[in-house]
């Protein structure tokens, strides 16, 4: 009966492993797969059976049966700058595609560690961005994508009240500064941010004290690109 409780306390044991390790090696699948994509997946699949990786690609040409899409890392959704630096990382001793709305810009080859980098100008508008990796008469499929919108036109800016040199006495302890902006934008009232509606008014509710009050307005779109103005009122009790 000893014997046998202990044999059924190692498979119990080994079955509990066995389970642990399935376990992990569901959660490291599922990782990769919605992290990198399918591609990467089943190129990690060939480096693990012994068929992806340097052997893969320093053997013959029928050798080379799948290559996997490249990984580019996070830009910046909007810019005001035409030239961007576009990084990513695929295998070593590949040719790397450039592609800008659908269209090939450029190429480059890998370094030693599979990194990639280009510099590139970006037309104005949206630029949606992607990369292709080849290796001799094979392509991937595209990598991740990428929208970037270049503009460099400044935000409008018009402000409705107050006016400048405006004046202030006893009650009107407060100003409220209206206007109206372009969507997207945010507005800052001597650094505070101001509300803005659907119609893309805005309205900041400025406290005044006594003497002149300079009023700083700054409307800035996601890209970066700014419109000042600034105005002085007069509150006197």
């Amino acid at each position: 009966m000893r014997r046998r409780s202990r044999l059924n306390q190692t498979l119990q044991k080994k079955t509990r492993k066995t389970m642990i390790l399935s376990i992990i090696g569901i959660i490291i699948v599922l990782f990769i797969l919605f992290k990198f994509g399918i591609s990467t997946l089943i190129s990690f699949s060939l480096f693990l059976s012994g068929k992806g990786g340097d052997a893969g690609l320093n053997g013959n040409q029928n050798a080379i049966n799948f290559v996997a899409a490249p990984v580019l890392n996070p830009l910046v959704p909007a810019t005001n700058s035409a030239s961007m630096i576009i990084t990513g990382l695929s295998q070593k001793d590949t040719k790397i595609e450039l592609f800008i709305n659908s269209r090939k810009v450029d190429e480059t080859d890998t370094e030693e560690d599979g990194s990639f980098r280009f510099e590139q100008d970006l037309r104005l508008g949206d630029n949606v961005i992607s990369t292709r990796a080849v290796v001799r008469d094979k392509k991937s499929d595209l990598s991740n994508q990428y929208t970037v919108l270049y503009k460099k036109t400044a935000p409008k800016l018009d402000i409705s009240n107050p006016s400048d040199g405006a004046s202030f006495k006893k009650e009107d302890k407060s100003v409220e500064v209206k206007g109206q902006t372009d969507g997207g934008a945010t507005v800052t009232v001597n650094g505070f941010f101001a509300v803005i509606n659907d119609d893309n008014n805005f309205s900041y509710v400025l406290p005044l004290h006594d003497g002149d009050n300079e009023i700083k307005i700054v409307a800035e779109d996601s890209a970066g690109n700014r419109t000042e103005k600034t105005l002085k009122v007069n509150y006197s009790q």
